[in-house]
């Protein structure tokens, strides 16, 4: 199994790391060419969406990418990832990938001063460490899309089919359960 990850800013050194030490082999997408090696997932990592959705269309990678999420193939979202996926954002017109049917709202605590460590349920996985920073959360999702974690009353974390969208960065804490997640999805889908 081979996990690429979206190279372009953010905290994608830390999901390669996370992955590295469960054993999976990654790839970094930085370019075009890259997405000519095979893989069996995505992540699309924290960091600043506004940046990475630009950046994805200037080198020209998002209509590739969003025809292979909405061919099937498995793609996990973390804090800029989720609202790199969601199909509508709060009080902003701008939708990128769109695939994920989910409304967020950015920013949702505050800058980094808002940032926050604690600990939620992830229905399946019990509780689990939780770092949120610069974080959105779900304000509403379309039926089709399970919730399976509630944190102070905010949505933070969702699947719909072969996606999964989380508002915190799990890549930043020893716990590697929310991965492996992401890894059963994989071996669920299988893309042509």
């Amino acid at each position: 199994m081979v996990v690429a990850i979206l190279a372009l800013q953010g905290a994608f050194i830390e999901h390669e790391q996370t992955l590295h030490n469960m054993g999976i082999e990654t790839i970094q997408i930085r370019k075009k060419t890259d997405l000519d090696t095979p893989f069996d997932g995505l992540i699309l990592p924290g960091g600043e969406s506004t940046v990475m959705g630009k950046l994805l269309k200037e080198l020209d990678l998002f209509d590739i990418i969003k025809n292979k999420i909405e061919d099937g193939l498995p793609v996990f979202g973390t804090c800029a990832g989720l609202i790199l996926l969601a199909s509508h954002i709060v009080d902003d017109n701008t939708v990128h990938f769109g695939t994920l049917p989910a409304t967020v709202v950015r920013n949702a605590y505050g800058r980094q001063l808002g940032s926050f460590y604690t600990e939620g349920n992830v229905e399946g996985l019990g509780q689990i460490p939780m770092k949120f920073i610069r974080a959105p959360y779900v304000k509403s999702v379309d039926d089709h899309t399970k919730v399976l974690s509630i944190v102070d009353e905010k949505i933070v974390a969702i699947q719909y089919k072969n996606q999964l969208g989380v508002a915190f960065h799990p890549e930043l804490t020893d716990n590697h359960q929310i991965h492996q997640y992401f890894i059963d999805i994989i071996n669920q889908y299988t893309v042509a």
